[in-house]
């Protein structure tokens, strides 16, 4: 299993979001953010407002698949996050030991 996890801009939450469920990811989490990356000393428009580099709003999307599905949600949300311009954010993958489904005690890629 991988958790796979993706730094996006907010606006493009609900795109990646119905992207995702059109190749089965069945859930995720997500959380509101703030940070930079390599855009430091810049400023960009978001929602017409200017903000300096220095803490961006983004999004974490959190992903748990089982290994043979997370290079595609690696390729479905890098493609639907993107806009090309500085900013798009960042996509983690990592193993997953074990996932166990609270409500049941499933475990493995059952419970996902």
């Amino acid at each position: 299993m991988k958790l796979v996890i993706a730094v996006i801009k907010p606006f493009k939450l609900d795109e990646v979001r119905e992207a995702l469920s059109a190749i089965g990811v069945a859930g995720m989490t997500v959380s509101e953010v703030k940070g930079f990356g390599r855009q430091k000393g810049q400023t960009e428009i978001y929602r017409g407002a200017e903000y300096s580099a220095n803490m961006l709003p983004k999004v974490k999307i959190e992903v748990a698949a089982v290994d043979a599905l997370a290079p595609q949600v690696v390729e479905t949300i890098q493609q639907t996050a993107s806009t090309g311009s500085i900013g798009d954010g960042k996509i983690f993958v990592l193993d997953l030991a074990s996932t166990t489904r609270i409500r049941t005690g499933e475990t493995g890629d059952t419970a996902l």
